[in-house]
């Protein structure tokens, strides 16, 4: 039985990063969409746990984006002291796409230790990015960072069937935004490895685009509907297990 005051879900998106950051909250909080707000850098957490504090659907994470990592790696020395203000951790991770594969080892470490910290506060959940290196990833969380430390999402998982069947085995989630639909393997890989119960939303704006502009979690009603039709199933059954899979990861 789907739950009919099931609210749509965005695990993943980059709030401070629109022109209009504070609007773009209060669309969410009036809207009642499950948002969460990643941050690219420490350094931003700050202004994004003030602008959430008070929200009911809204939360912050704390992040050092790997794509950042050759020029900021030093902000991860804010990373322990804010640890504690946040159960969500993101955006983090590996990126080994040619633009960033030269800071590949120092994204290492900085993963690696953020893994460590997180498995040491115990009961984080965190957002984690894996371009080119899905299996890299995997091989940090089942080394440092137990299913009884906390929970993992793969957001926007471009890795392959058998890495996807891995990271499911480790109790991985997934975010899955409308880039990922467009593209038959990846939308093969949702519908055929990851179990349903495993599955959540997220736009990822605002670099995720439509018709030339950027997404906002307002879109991930749309986004919903077109996942609905890649797993053959209606679009409120959908709406509410992914509302239900939000609840099961939380608790």
């Amino acid at each position: 039985m789907v739950s009919s005051a099931a609210k749509l879900v965005d695990f993943h998106c980059h709030l401070d990063l629109y022109p209009d950051f504070e609007a773009v909250v209060a669309e969410c909080e009036a809207s009642e969409i499950q948002t969460l707000a990643v941050t690219t850098t420490p350094l931003a957490f700050p202004r994004n746990l003030e602008l959430t504090r008070s929200t009911r659907n809204v939360r912050a994470a704390l992040g050092l984006h790997p794509q950042l990592v050759a020029d900021r790696a030093k902000d991860i020395e804010a990373f322990p002291e804010l640890l504690g203000q946040t159960r969500y951790i993101g955006e983090v991770g590996l990126d080994a796409s040619p633009r960033f594969y030269r800071s590949f080892g120092d994204q290492e470490r900085v993963f690696s230790h953020i893994l460590s910290l997180c498995a040491e506060a115990g009961g984080k959940i965190l957002t984690v990015h894996s371009v080119r290196a899905a299996t890299r990833v995997l091989d940090h969380v089942e080394r440092l960072f137990p299913p009884d430390r906390g929970k993992v999402v793969l957001h926007w998982f471009t890795g392959s069937a058998q890495e996807a069947k891995r990271a499911v085995d480790l109790g991985c989630y997934f975010s899955i935004n409308s880039q990922m639909l467009l593209k038959a393997a990846h939308a093969a890989t949702i519908t055929s490895v990851i179990p349903t119960d495993r599955l959540l939303t997220e736009t990822d704006g605002p670099f995720v685009q439509h018709d030339g502009r950027s997404v906002r979690p307002m879109h991930v009603g749309s986004l919903t509907e077109s996942l609905a039709r890649v797993l053959r199933k209606d679009a409120s059954h959908v709406r509410g297990l992914i509302y239900a899979n939000l609840k099961r990861l939380l608790g």
